[in-house]
């Protein structure tokens, strides 16, 4: 029996990657959508992936990249229009006759959240399920170990882990257990159809846990370093994070502090729905450990001495100036997951709010913009 072809948006990213990877070793026609040919499509298509490039904000373009397809990843791009590009993915998988999308959402993902990012990605998930006659499966994962192990060449090479998210913890999952489940769905789309997943790590773990961790991994002693909100701003700035991405994520470490990531974790959803049991904490980071980057050298050693002393020079965001001239629609009460009920209820978390006993996000956002 012919197996049907899987369309994979985002399919240079972290999880799209993950995904076609999967899928291709499991013997799955793959059709990866790229914004643009360049040497990571290439490579794709060196491992037998069908490649076009589209614009995931044209619905013309998607109808001709979803043809012949049956199911599809979507994967949200990282921008303020993100629901325009969900609203022409619903109209091409109409026009296709896609049978299942399964579709990365977030564990966050809430109607009132301050985050414009994370309100959108509620609204496709509401909008991805009233498809007529296509099964929708969610999946919603927390904080990922990347945005732990992104900064893994500081450790290696002076024994630091920015830490902005104190003693709070998380069970981060990795891209390719993320994209496991993901693939796991699609493979399968009636048995996992209306489901959601939360894939994370096998336990919950503090930065100061982290570092114990890559200590053992990187065989140096590695200590957590607090970092100022204002300084993470430049770095992130000196290595190319858009200001759209960051004016969400700052809202994200004030959940991680909230003890958010920690609330139902760790989950069974990556054996339950795989088979398989979830990468721990060291076998992720010893992947990035092998990173060029993150290898010992003294050429290695000094780019990262470069790029920690370009954080001094490289001006931070302005971030509530900056969401006051996108003029995002806003809340009329803004609320961080922990506070929220329709969150609360929706993640099976009762009185999660009330709980923690958190309060105050109108003020905070009010004096933000």
């Amino acid at each position: 029996m012919t197996k049907p072809i899987i369309l994979v948006t985002g399919a240079t990213g972290k999880t799209g990657s993950a995904v076609v990877s999967e899928l291709v070793k499991l013997g799955w026609p793959v059709r990866a959508v790229v914004r643009t040919l360049d040497a990571r499509s290439e490579r794709l298509k060196k491992d037998g992936v069908e490649v076009v490039a589209a614009d995931l904000f044209d619905p013309e373009q998607l109808f001709r990249a979803m043809q012949g397809t049956s199911r599809a990843y979507y994967c949200p791009p990282f921008n303020s229009y993100m629901i325009q590009s969900a609203a022409a993915f619903v109209v091409s998988a109409q026009k296709a006759r896609l049978e299942a999308i399964v579709g990365l959402s977030q564990w966050l993902a809430s109607p009132s959240h301050p985050s414009l990012l994370t309100r959108q990605h509620w609204l496709i998930d509401q909008l991805f399920s009233m498809i007529p006659g296509v099964t929708h499966t969610i999946v919603n994962p927390g904080y990922f170990a990347d945005n732990y192990l992104r900064l893994i060449n500081f450790a290696a090479h002076f024994g630091i882990l920015p830490n902005l998210t104190g003693n709070s913890r998380n069970a981060p999952p990795s891209n390719e257990d993320i994209a496991r489940v993901a693939v796991s769905a699609l493979i399968d789309p009636a048995k996992h159809a209306g489901k959601t997943y939360r894939p994370t790590g096998p336990a919950l773990l503090s930065v100061k846990d982290m570092t114990k961790i890559l200590s053992r991994v990187l065989k140096r002693k590695v200590v957590p370093i607090d970092m100022p909100m204002s300084m993470f701003l430049k770095a992130a700035r000196a290595e190319g994070v858009s200001a759209f991405e960051l004016s969400g994520f700052r809202y994200y470490i004030e959940d991680h502090k909230r003890g958010a990531f920690e609330m139902g974790a760790p989950t069974n959803d990556v054996y339950d729905v795989t088979g398989q049991q979830p990468e721990d904490f060291e076998t992720i980071a010893r992947r990035y450990a092998a990173l060029p980057k993150a290898r010992m050298s003294m050429e290695n050693k000094l780019r990262a001495l470069v790029d920690f002393m370009r954080i001094g020079f490289t001006p931070g965001y302005d971030l509530d100036r900056y969401e006051q001239e996108q003029r995002y629609p806003l809340p009329a009460y803004p609320t961080f997951a922990t506070d929220s009920e329709v969150w609360g209820n929706e993640h099976s978390l009762k009185g999660g709010a009330a709980k923690f006993g958190f309060q105050g996000i109108n003020d905070i956002y009010e004096a933000r913009v």
